[in-house]
């Protein structure tokens, strides 16, 4: 396939054809201490190290850079709280500032280059200042998303050993507000490793008892400090800018690990070339910074290209309503606005037709980016239809810290195909392979495997861990970065992401795709979003089981929607995906950021033991899906 339109073609095999070239003339676009030695030495590490020698400071390329080119006035931060009614803005220089007077007050608390730092907050703008702060002083900060539970964040805190723990009284989920103190209090009892010090920023909506001698209070420190500041700190390019914890399989949570030159380097190439952003404009991810997007384009990379960045404390629904992110559009002017799918399907469960857009000036969004889940075609199409910008799926990892694949507007968008992320971006030759590694042809699923190296930005391991690294993600498929993720390749070479591998069923020895199958599901004009799982079956090893939740104003009898849902299925996939069961249900139950947890309802549905996961955003759904699965004869174990 060719497009007259996209530099696409061109850009990939520019990248092919000389990677190290390619990767070097991105490069000129970070300001560094010390160049590199060499651009990427294969024997570093265990799959090479980008700009190995090199040194850099990712906080001055995000910040003093600007305001000494000029551009201090701009507009870096902007913070949108409609759960407290406040907006803020920081210029590049204000911004700055706040970084470098946190920065000395982490200095005379003795945090030095390469200790760590877990920061446990909500979107305000101190999370993204905290950030900074240790990127500045060489310091390797560890975001846990605010509220995890006192045993998850004990976890995280005895495997990364943090000196500082940068923390808030509070956080706001919705219209609930959540105490953070006594979780860190209890987490920190838990814990073998005790933190020197804690740090707290007291809100006005909750108290914090601060531990003498252990906990110490935000503003009084900044004040005890005098304006004082330090400048950025020079870290070698293939140091560790921070940790950021994803569940694992074992139920230990892998800390994945992120270099300083080869992340900036990556990012900044995103910004214009895939999200098409120029300096100035403002783009908003609306994630929560306790995730890799808000890790990777909430903090660092709007800042390092000069663009605005938006943080948002809110739901996409319920702060006041489904309109709330048109009217951060409208109010902010963005350009750009990336989410995750499952906030468009909470929008369109409660505005089914859009009727809100129409109430909000969105002439400034040119672009919406969807990533974190498989991008279903019914949710992305209505979002075509409702805000007329070009709607791009796009394809990631923690792992990964940016698009594996995707649709570069920056370079000129591809023709769209739904259901697909489109192509591989520079840096990532992808294969979809079986289960011994053969190479599968064009249209056959497998597991989706990058070659490697891997590219700039990509974890280098795991936080001390390296055989779990190795063991996780190169030993499968030697040559590989194996994805976990289930598709295939067309013969345009365009990706389809179907499913986590352990999301792909047999039924009496035909290898389906849940995903494929959700496709379907979705299709039915009163589903608001659905999810597919296999379940254990004596005759044909396994089934689907299909979950449904119908659009708001739907007032039908769910027995007729369950029957016509099967029948689509067997419409459109056949008499072979042996759809027979759909059941439908008030809510699904989700990760904090959207994220189905399919994993766990699959585990009830089985009878087999199962524990309430650390990231579940309300622990009341599991128990409503527990109840439905009973009332079908399934999900008779309790949880663990």
């Amino acid at each position: 396939m060719t497009s007259s339109q996209s530099r696409y073609f061109e850009v990939y095999d520019s990248w092919k054809r000389d990677p190290e070239g390619f990767w070097a003339e991105a490069a000129k676009d970070i300001s560094w201490y010390r160049l590199w030695d060499k651009v990427h030495d294969p024997y570093a590490g265990h799959h090479g190290a980008w700009f190995a020698g090199a040194e850099c400071n990712t906080a001055y390329n995000c910040l003093d850079r600007h305001v000494e080119a000029g551009r201090g006035d701009q507009t870096a931060l902007i913070y949108d709280s409609p759960v407290t009614g406040t907006v803020k803005t920081f210029s590049y220089t204000e911004l700055t500032a706040e970084v470098a007077r946190l920065a000395h007050v982490l200095i005379e608390l003795g945090v030095r280059t390469g200790d760590r730092v877990v920061i446990y907050m909500p979107m305000i703008p101190e999370a993204v200042i905290s950030m900074l702060a240790c990127a500045r002083i060489g310091a390797v900060h560890s975001v846990v998303f605010g509220g995890f539970a006192a045993a998850e964040l004990a976890t995280r805190i005895d495997d990364s050993k943090p000196v500082a723990i940068l923390s808030t009284s509070c956080g706001i989920e919705g219209s609930r507000v959540v105490p953070y103190k006594p979780l860190i209090d209890a987490a920190i009892e838990r814990a073998q490793h005790k933190p020197r010090y804690c740090l707290i920023l007291k809100r006005p909506m909750a108290e914090a008892t601060l531990v003498p001698g252990r906990d110490l209070d935000w503003q009084e420190m900044l004040e005890r400090g005098n304006g004082a500041t330090v400048g950025p700190v020079a870290v070698k390019a293939t140091d560790p800018l921070y940790v950021l914890y994803t569940s694992g399989t074992t139920g230990k949570p892998k800390g994945v690990v992120r270099d300083n030159g080869g992340h900036m380097v990556a990012l900044k190439w995103t910004m214009p070339n895939f999200y098409d952003i120029a300096p100035g404009e403002v783009f908003w991810a609306a994630s929560d910074v306790g995730w890799v997007v808000g890790h990777s384009y909430v903090c660092y990379a709007p800042l390092l290209h000069g663009a605005t960045t938006l943080v948002y404390e809110g739901k996409p629904v319920g702060t006041p309503d489904a309109g709330a992110f048109w009217r951060v559009i409208s109010q902010h002017k963005v350009s750009a606005l990336f989410t995750a799918p499952t906030a468009f399907r909470a929008i369109k469960k409660e505005d089914p037709e859009g009727n809100l857009v129409r109430d909000y000036d969105l002439s400034s969004l040119r672009t919406l980016f969807l990533a974190g889940e498989r991008a279903d075609p019914e949710t992305l199409k209505w979002a075509e239809t409702k805000l007329q910008v070009p709607v791009i799926d796009h394809w990631w990892q923690t792992e990964t810290g940016w698009a594996i694949a995707g649709n570069p507007v920056g370079l000129g968008l591809l023709p769209v195909k739904y259901g697909s992320p489109t192509v591989p971006m520079p840096g990532y030759a992808l294969d979809v392979l079986d289960e011994v590694g053969n190479l599968l042809p064009c249209g056959k699923q497998g597991t989706i495997a990058i070659k490697l190296p891997l590219p700039p930005g990509c974890l280098p391991t795991l936080w001390q861990d390296d055989q779990r690294f190795r063991s996780s993600y190169l030993t499968q498929f030697p040559g590989y970065y194996s994805t976990s993720d289930a598709g295939f390749l067309d013969e345009d070479g365009y990706v389809y992401v179907m499913a986590r591998t352990d999301d792909v069923i047999n039924v009496a020895g035909h290898r389906l795709s849940t995903g494929q199958m959700e496709e379907v599901v979705a299709q039915h004009k009163d589903v608001a979003e659905c999810a597919v799982i296999g379940v254990q079956d004596s005759l044909k090893g396994q089934l689907p089981v299909g979950f449904v939740v119908l659009n708001a104003g739907v007032d039908r009898e769910a027995s007729e929607v369950e029957a016509e849902v099967v029948q689509l299925v067997r419409d459109v996939i056949g008499p072979v995906a042996a759809f027979k069961t759909v059941m439908v249900v008030n809510r699904l139950p989700k990760t904090r950021s959207g994220k189905i947890l399919r994993g766990t309802m699959r585990q009830m549905a089985d009878g087999q033991a199962w524990a309430m996961p650390a990231t579940i955003d309300d622990p009341a759904i599991l128990e409503e899906i527990k109840a439905v699965l009973e009332l079908r004869g399934l999900a008779q174990a309790k949880i663990v």
